[in-house]
């Protein structure tokens, strides 16, 4: 008597489950690029710069000039990137771009490293300033090409809002492992060691997406006119979706809010708690509390939905940095609790943002047609979220009188306003929006309906 192939132990059996798009081997398979993607957006803003100014003598002003207009540069090509996404996977292409991007990605990030050895600065200047920046821009829009497209790949996977938390929770989850790998590696052998352990990580991450679920298929949407879809205006058609927009301010609003301490937080640390040395552990803990309270978020989702987790979230990193503006020089494990506790509001921001973003998509009619255009203006707004911090922090202090290097003491200094308070406001008037457009009157879980 013939057995059933199904029934059979083994290989078959592990092929299906990870066909499965919600199988934790399959979310694996999908998030491992996450973890090398890591590696381009930490080093470039913390490694780099100190690698050049003190190894080869790079001037440190001339540095932060042409990683700002790069980088704005680079912002201003998201939306256009999240149209190709959507051409790609409309023609199920998304692998091999992925992989194609991933590689121009590779190309400039060992071209950065490997340059001021090459061709010293002060040898020929303008041509280290062309070759620098076309390596940044190679490494600058490889990324984002395969972030964006990555991103609205998992806007496809999962039937409801848990399902789509889980999705993107991996995928975060993943990328916070890899801070903390990016932030270890070049202490302990620079970067030789860090280009090879991203080429490492990067190989593994995009062998295993090649095995990943493919995502949904995409589709031209059938009462548009024809090549609608051909046409780069639609780009910026998801503006046209009010609750996209809402839900876009709330996530300015909050990744200001956010991008603030990111900013300052060294300064703080710094200046106010006269803890320098502690740096490494606090930065160390703050990534390792978020990622370890993922699957906690995780099981909230299911009970509370999405966007009542994200509140809850911004309520505790509200709490965490009002009781930072209370602390006192030398009051290092009661920073340490901030950290813990501003961790863990880290996971909220991270997950349930890109779910809401998801289902706000899907209701509107532009599932599997339209993710790319969506998450190209969402990476553009996180990318000026960043330039707003800096934009908004770093003036004020000057304008207050804060000196850097100078212990900050007595009650609410300037550096402490700036850290704790300001970013407190704008958590609270993002709280305010969230609340009124995606929690009241709305459903503990928007999408429960959906089948499982």
């Amino acid at each position: 008597m013939n057995t059933p192939q199904a029934a059979l132990p083994g290989a078959p059996v592990v092929r299906k489950l990870a066909a499965d798009p919600l199988h934790a081997l399959a979310l694996l398979r999908y998030g491992a690029p996450s973890l090398a993607f890591a590696f381009v957006a930490l080093p470039l803003y913390v490694y780099l710069p100190e690698h050049y100014a003190t190894r080869y003598a790079v001037p440190l002003a001339y540095l932060g000039a042409l990683l700002l207009i790069t980088r704005f540069t680079d912002a201003l090509f998201d939306p256009l990137l999240g149209r190709l996404a959507d051409h790609l996977l409309l023609r199920g292409l998304a692998k091999p771009a992925m992989a194609a991007a991933g590689l121009l990605m590779f190309a400039g990030f060992a071209a950065l490293f490997a340059l001021p050895a090459l061709l010293p600065f002060g040898a020929d200047q303008w041509r280290f300033t062309a070759l620098f920046t076309a390596a940044l821009l190679f490494t600058y829009l490889g990324f984002s090409a395969a972030s964006i497209l990555h991103q609205a790949w998992g806007a496809t996977l999962g039937a409801n809002e848990t399902q789509l938390a889980r999705t993107v929770a991996w995928r975060e989850g993943l990328g916070l492992a890899g801070v903390l790998l990016a932030a270890i590696v070049p202490q302990l052998g620079g970067a030789p060691l860090l280009v090879g352990v991203f080429a490492a990580a990067l190989l593994v991450g995009l062998t295993l997406l090649w095995r990943a679920p493919d995502p949904s298929p995409h589709h031209a949407n059938p009462h548009a006119a024809p090549h609608a879809m051909q046409h780069w205006r639609t780009a910026l058609q998801p503006l046209r979706n009010r609750r996209f927009v809402a839900l876009l301010a709330v996530f300015v609003t909050s990744g200001i809010a956010a991008a603030i301490p990111a900013t300052l937080v060294l300064f703080f640390i710094r200046d106010r708690l006269d803890a320098a040395a502690l740096s490494g552990a606090y930065l160390f803990a703050y990534f390792a509390a978020a990622g370890l309270l993922v699957p906690v978020w995780m099981r909230a989702v299911r009970r509370w939905g999405a966007a009542r987790c994200w509140l809850m979230g911004m309520a505790l990193a509200v709490a965490a940095f009002v009781w930072a503006a209370w602390l006192q020089p030398g009051d290092r494990w009661g920073y340490g609790l901030v950290v813990v506790l501003s961790g863990a509001a880290l996971g909220p921001d991270l997950v349930m943002p890109p779910a809401l973003l998801a289902g706000v998509i899907r209701a509107a009619g532009h599932g599997n047609r339209l993710e790319g255009s969506y998450f190209g203006l969402w990476n553009f707004a996180t990318k000026l979220n960043l330039a707003l911090a800096a934009g908004l922090a770093l003036p004020l202090l000057a304008l207050f009188g804060y000196r850097p290097g100078t212990l900050e003491t007595g009650v609410l200094p300037p550096l402490v306003v700036a850290y704790c308070l300001l970013p407190s406001a704008l958590k609270l008037a993002s709280a305010a929006l969230l609340w009124h457009f995606f929690v009241r009157g709305a459903p503990a879980q928007t999408a429960a309906a959906s089948p499982p």
